[in-house]
């Protein structure tokens, strides 16, 4: 009885407005379920479970300081149909279902973290951010970043890069302790920048010091223990030409010497391989303009 007095309210409401009319036949479509949306997931699926197995081969480097020996190349058949696109995604592959012993730093997968830097297929990159290109039929190879000391399989010891770049000192550095524009005596103002000078650290600011340009230079693989590296100095001309900072001179005269700065001879290889599309080369002979 209610619902046949709730079906002729609508049809004395829709006599008078034609509009409230529309918008209930509207809703009466939204609301009305259907099994076809189920259906399609289902068919979808059924396609991915018979799409035909793309079995390719990949060499890994492979070392374990535990067990001794000789560092090697192992290889896998891995069906890139069956897993993500990604570098990334076959090596979680191959450590998930193939040999858990596998070794390799990894973190946000989206290169912003730099942790898979690696050499892929001869190349340094970022593993997720490296894709595999599913019509090769020859091997493809991992390894690690070259001329450096690897710790396990695919990770190496970054302390030396790291112990660098924290020498360059990055970060502002003031004179002033700051209290000198303030209002008030003692009290901490805020370091202004205006837009044409934050624009100079675009190309710069965006390195994640993921080691790839460093590693492919060979000035860096003999002289890696004096030489800052591309990534490196880089990061001190990023601070160099900060308009906040005050100590530009004193920055100048810490790179200014044969071995940190001049080792650089311009092979362009650290521009060509950034993952982030950086270009240290351009920035390592802005700095050379500077210290003359």
């Amino acid at each position: 009885m209610k619902r046949a007095a709730g079906v002729a309210q609508r049809q004395a409401v829709a006599q008078h407005s034609p509009l409230l009319a529309s918008l209930d036949f509207g809703l009466a479509r939204v609301v009305t379920t259907s099994s076809a949306p189920s259906q399609a997931a289902a068919a979808a699926s059924q396609a991915a479970a018979v799409k035909p197995a793309n079995m390719q081969e990949f060499q890994v480097y492979r070392w374990d300081p535990d067990t001794g020996g000789k560092p090697r190349y192992q290889s896998y058949q891995v069906d890139t149909n069956a897993c993500g696109p990604m570098m990334l995604d076959v090596l979680f592959k191959i450590k998930d279902e193939q040999d858990p012993a596998l070794s390799f730093r990894r973190s946000c997968r989206e290169g912003i973290c730099g942790s898979c830097a690696m050499n892929i297929n001869g190349s340094n990159t970022l593993a997720c951010l490296a894709k595999v290109d599913k019509d090769v039929t020859s091997s493809q190879k991992i390894a690690p970043l070259p001329h450096m000391f690897v710790v396990r399989d695919l990770v190496v010891d970054m302390a030396n890069f790291y112990a660098q770049y924290k020498a360059i000192e990055p970060y502002l550095k003031l004179k002033t302790d700051g209290t000198d524009a303030a209002p008030k005596k003692g009290q901490l103002v805020e370091n202004f920048q205006n837009k044409e000078n934050r624009a100079k650290l675009d190309g710069l600011y965006e390195c994640i010091l993921c080691a790839c340009c460093s590693t492919s230079c060979p000035s860096y693989w003999w002289n890696s223990d004096q030489y800052l590296g591309p990534a490196v100095l880089m990061q001190a001309y990023r601070w160099i030409i900060d308009s906040r900072d005050e100590f530009q001179a004193e920055r100048l005269d810490k790179v200014n010497d044969a071995m940190s700065l001049y080792r650089c001879h311009t092979i362009m290889n650290c521009s060509k391989v950034c993952p982030k599309g950086l270009n240290p080369a351009k920035a390592i002979a802005k700095v050379k303009t500077m210290v003359h």
